[in-house]
């Protein structure tokens, strides 16, 4: 017998998720990664549990199925969540390969809270990023400089890589 869980029932159990994680020290995050074929993994916030700002419940949920199915990639898969995504999940999704994301709150129903990330939404959005976040590339020089390129063509001669 095969069950069909519909689209709601997985962005409600992210809910659920997300609702009994602020009852165990974490954050109101839930999410649930579902592979074309039907397999679930679950994620929720730790961040303040954990002191790790990445632990983000969509990052964890893609975690846990990247481990559990032992592939980097989720192609097929579908992320719902609970709230709307930061741009590290949305990036995080991409890096994925994540086809499809859904989400129950938005954005300003999480500022509305304290979880204002705006800042990072517009970091991506303007054109002075700088006044966010300093990101600077240096030039290195001079006969103790190594090849900036030499950990990419290491990479490419190497028969045995993993492309990604």
């Amino acid at each position: 017998m095969t069950v069909n869980v519909t689209a709601e029932a997985y962005l409600a159990r992210s809910i659920a998720l997300a609702t009994a994680n602020v009852m165990n020290s974490g954050g109101p995050f839930g999410a649930v990664i579902v592979t074309a074929d039907g397999q679930a993994f679950d994620g929720v916030n730790r961040v303040t549990a954990t002191n790790d700002p990445t632990a983000h419940a969509e990052v964890a949920a893609i975690r846990r199925a990247c481990a559990e199915l032992g592939r980097f990639e989720l192609s097929g898969a579908t992320l719902y969540t609970s709230c709307e995504p930061c741009p590290m999940c949305l990036a995080s999704s991409l890096w994925a390969r994540v086809d499809r994301v859904i989400f129950a709150a938005d954005r300003h129903d999480a500022a509305s809270v304290g979880f204002d990330d705006a800042v990072f939404y517009e970091f991506f959005e303007n054109n002075q990023p700088q006044a966010v976040l300093s990101v600077v590339k240096l030039e290195l020089d001079g006969p103790e400089a190594p090849p900036v390129l030499q950990p990419f063509t290491t990479w490419r001669s190497l028969q045995t890589r993993t492309d990604y």
